[in-house]
């Protein structure tokens, strides 16, 4: 039980928290960044080994014309690829976000805590044992990996006497992750399957078609409205499990539910553009740093940074040297690292 005086403190606390929220800047974070993200879009449509035009961009969208080849450029290339490449970057802020949020610990993201290298793992197991696999499978066997690789990093991390800490976490997925890793690279040459599976460890979003995105569309779609219906929920969970206890919480039915919308969401991205890490760490501290603390801001921001962040990747990595492209995940890694070795200096804390 949870007596009255800890439970005034746990009100007085929430209050306190609540006041670090700055909604207004939060829609202005929204209508912005919705503005960004449709310019991007449009550039990242526009730039490519053939240059075309803005108004040709626009024409192609709402008055297709498959005589036209421009129009065919636009229409079946470029759009799913930039549109995978927004869907790809809220999926992996929205994870990073609900996991910061649910562990209390500021370095968690899908990348860091061995999802991505989980997921990475199955379609390398994917691509031996069952060549030729429907993508509808590999977005499960994508969940699935995504799983079983945070289930191993708790379960490694869980083995000290001390328990977990942020630290202590993240060096159990970086050994997880590189465990996952070699086992796949393994997998890949003793299989010769290590061009089909060069496109996940680079990462990228050049394959990206009209059948990827209705497939995990619907997917992405319910993990993203389940995340925002438990934004209140992870709000109070990120005061501490005593706080949201006192407040009338169910801790470990919130847990279960945003750890299954995580898997759905690093599932479904890793299953496009592979093993891209760092969006999930870099976002939600950027999005926490503008809006603040309240998760019913942090999740929609997050959602249009992260979109804006992978489309803006995917721009450079086509322009950086053309006509041959740079991996995004590379490109994510030159801010990515920089900013995750800030963090591990302040001890994890909040930037």
């Amino acid at each position: 039980m949870v007596n009255s005086t800890e439970t005034s403190s746990n009100i007085d606390n929430n209050l306190e928290y609540n006041k670090r929220a700055r909604p207004i800047i939060g829609i202005l974070v929204l209508l912005i960044g919705l503005m960004a993200l449709i310019i991007s879009i449009g550039l990242s449509i526009s730039f490519g080994a053939a240059d075309i035009k803005l108004a040709t961009v626009w024409n192609a969208v709402l008055n297709f014309n498959p005589d036209i080849t421009s129009h065919q450029i636009i229409r079946e290339i470029r759009l799913p690829r930039v549109l995978g490449a927004a869907m790809v970057g809220a999926c992996f802020a929205v994870a990073g976000a609900l996991m910061q949020g649910m562990t209390r610990n500021p370095l968690a993201d899908s990348g860091l805590l061995g999802l991505n290298a989980g997921a990475a793992f199955m379609l390398a197991l994917c691509f031996a044992f069952f060549p030729g696999l429907p993508y509808m499978y590999l977005i499960m066997y994508s969940f699935l990996g995504a799983g079983l690789g945070v289930v191993i990093v708790y379960g490694v991390g869980s083995m000290s006497r001390n328990g977990l800490t942020p630290m202590r976490l993240v060096l159990a997925g970086a050994a997880v992750s590189a465990l996952l890793g070699a086992l796949s690279e393994g997998i890949a040459l003793y299989f010769r399957i290590g061009q089909d599976l060069a496109f996940w460890y680079a990462g990228g979003v050049s394959g990206t078609k009209w059948i990827n995105l209705q497939i995990m569309s619907p997917w992405i779609i319910v993990a993203m409205i389940g995340a925002i219906i438990l934004s209140k929920s992870i709000t109070l969970l990120s005061l501490g499990e005593e706080v949201s206890i006192g407040l009338g919480q169910n801790v470990k039915t919130i847990k279960l539910f945003g750890m299954i919308i995580v898997l759905i969401l690093a599932g479904a991205a890793v299953s496009v553009v592979g093993a891209v890490g760092f969006v999930g760490l870099i976002v939600p501290h950027l999005t926490r740093f503008i809006v603040g603390h309240d998760y019913r801001w942090i999740i929609p921001c997050s959602i249009v940074i992260g979109g804006l962040l992978v489309v803006l990747a995917d721009l450079a990595a086509r322009m950086i040297n053309p006509p041959y492209e740079t991996p995004i995940g590379a490109l994510i890694s030159l801010i990515g690292v920089p900013f995750f070795l800030y963090l591990a200096r302040k001890g994890g804390k909040e930037i």
